[in-house]
């Protein structure tokens, strides 16, 4: 049998199952702009009619009302390009990957620095800046505070330290 339409023109069928999650999908999208902070939801550069529908979304406490604006929000992404959107959403949740990963290391270090002694001089081999002897003394009254059990007042001091080092 053959066809009108040459090979190169085929006709992409998309099935209502895949239009409905596709649909869903962006619905699930705008209610992540619905919870995002302001300073955020601006940076995103929404068209002006979608970002009024989700600042009134943010206003609302009624559930019905809610849900209505959920689905209006969801009808509008259909409007635009998700992909930026979501492009930016992941830029935002690996920024806090790398943040708490750098928050570990700063963490292990602290920890390595109040239980090993030779912590100290492979923290002055990465880090030729340190002020040892400000290093010691913080060290010194992190264990002299967790023997007593008080509270780790110099372990704070040393993070916070580590941290100022880090930047």
């Amino acid at each position: 049998m053959k066809h009108d339409y040459d090979d190169d023109e085929a006709i992409e069928i998309i099935s209502k199952g895949q239009t409905r999650r596709e649909a869903e999908a962006l619905q699930v999208l705008g209610e992540k702009l619905i919870e995002l902070p302001h300073d955020k939801l601006v940076q995103l550069d929404l068209p002006e009619k979608l970002l009024d529908a989700v600042i009134e979304a943010k206003r609302l406490t009624a559930h019905g009302a809610l849900r209505r604006q959920r689905q209006y929000i969801g009808k509008l992404m259909r409007q635009v390009e998700p992909e930026p959107i979501q492009a930016k959403f992941n830029e935002w949740e690996n920024q806090g990957r790398v943040e708490i990963a750098k928050f570990h290391r700063l963490e292990q270090w602290r920890d390595k620095l109040i239980a090993d002694e030779e912590a100290l001089g492979k923290l002055m081999q990465d880090y030729a800046e340190v002020d040892v002897q400000h290093v010691r003394n913080l060290i010194r009254n992190a264990r002299k505070e967790a023997s007593l059990q008080k509270a780790p007042k110099s372990s704070r001091e040393l993070f916070q330290y580590l941290k100022n080092l880090s930047t």
